[in-house]
């Protein structure tokens, strides 16, 4: 959490220059945004401003991310500024699926913290989300992990636990979730959840099967489970995703 006397505070803090932009503009594998109460974006790093397709940090400043992305992008992002900013609760290393005008769609650990007033009234909200690293496949903890990983992809339908994936890697749970977060940046619960949902939307990219089929085939055990998974890791729908892939898709014929 982070304290402030008031929003006004903030506000003569990021009135141009904010410094610490300089600083976030750096980073290309992340995106860096301070919020108000309200939704809006006080303060924005350029990859965002990039992904967003824009070209001008004053384009994104002062507007919601529907105003910017759409409502279709966005509804998953404002609901989680809405909690922060309602409750006063951080939320640290989300696994979730972004996506961006810009076409670029990708994994990312989402933290956001709120800013709390002499109250203790949240006043706005700091947040950064970095991509996902690629894995250290050559590691020695790879090797270690990785009957583990297959034993997942195979038995995705399974809903494999973390119990099954280090029995199948001959180590304790402790041991496993440890070697994980070193080789992928994830817990095995992360890593289960993220091979599930791109699972699922390959098949809703791929095929016809009805939404009900993908979400057992992912290991859900109905379809309402799915759906609210689905839209709470990438901010769509089951249905919404299979309509802008079909989109992406006749783009890409033509």
């Amino acid at each position: 959490m982070i304290k402030s006397a008031n929003l006004q505070d903030i506000l003569q803090q990021l009135t141009p220059p904010f410094s610490g932009e300089i600083v976030f503009d750096c980073l290309t594998d992340s995106v860096f945004f301070i919020k108000d109460s309200r939704g809006r974006y006080l303060s924005v790093n350029q990859t965002l401003v990039q992904r967003c397709g824009l070209l001008d940090k004053s384009e994104l400043l002062g507007k919601t991310p529907t105003e910017v992305l759409g409502r279709h992008l966005a509804t998953g992002y404002e609901a989680q500024d809405k909690a922060v900013i309602a409750t006063g609760q951080a939320i640290t290393k989300k696994l979730e699926l972004h996506h961006y005008p810009n076409r670029k769609v990708g994994w990312c650990l989402t933290n956001k913290f709120p800013f709390l007033d002499s109250s203790g009234a949240a006043v706005g909200l700091v947040g950064i989300s970095q991509d996902l690293r690629l894995p250290n496949l050559s590691s020695d903890d790879y090797e270690h992990v990785a009957a583990a990983v297959r034993y997942a992809e195979k038995h995705i339908a399974d809903a494999p636990t973390v119990d099954d994936m280090s029995a199948a890697a001959s180590m304790s749970p402790y041991r496993l979730d440890k070697r994980l977060r070193r080789v992928f940046g994830l817990t095995a619960g992360q890593l289960m959840l993220k091979q599930r949902i791109d699972f699922a939307q390959r098949q809703l990219s791929d095929s016809n099967l009805p939404i009900a089929t993908v979400a057992l085939n992912s290991g859900y055990a109905d379809q309402s489970a799915f759906t609210r998974q689905f839209r709470l890791t990438t901010g769509m729908s089951p249905s919404a995703f299979r309509r802008a892939s079909n989109r992406r898709g006749q783009r890409r014929t033509y």
